[in-house]
């Protein structure tokens, strides 16, 4: 086990805010945010924003939780980034967020042009935390 479980875990909200501000910027061109704001009620895109900056930080202190190990390399940050950002797009916009939403299970919406865009997102979340997860731990 390479790193510390704390060292593993800063690297990642490191990792998990660089991501979160390029999806951030993404999901704001795309007018998204006030859907994330929806979670708590509100229609903000500022109060959208900072959820999901809160949410990519927990969701990079995970990363590197469990792939920090794998992921001390360029490469293995890529790849490792890649699929959790696959995860968390299924766990994320297709269980979570609708279901909190009462919405229920979105997996038939996966092939959607708006589902499509979201993976996109969450791929380039997860190739950004992974690549800032290696480079933090490298320093």
């Amino acid at each position: 086990m390479q790193g510390t479980l704390n060292s593993r875990m800063v690297g990642g909200v490191v990792g998990g805010l660089a991501g979160g501000v390029v999806f951030g910027m993404l999901m704001a061109m795309m007018g998204m945010l006030p859907t994330i704001a929806g979670m708590v009620g509100s229609s903000s895109a500022l109060v959208g924003f900072l959820i999901h900056m809160v949410i990519s930080a927990a969701i990079g202190a995970s990363f590197g939780l469990l792939f920090g190990a794998q992921s001390t390399a360029y490469g293995q940050g890529a790849i490792w980034g890649l699929i959790y950002g696959a995860i968390w797009w299924v766990l994320g916009p297709l269980v979570i967020m609708p279901l909190m939403m009462g919405m229920g299970l979105q997996f038939g919406m996966a092939l959607s042009s708006p589902m499509l865009m979201s993976l996109m997102g969450h791929l380039i979340y997860g190739l950004v935390t992974g690549l800032v997860y290696a480079w933090s731990t490298r320093r």
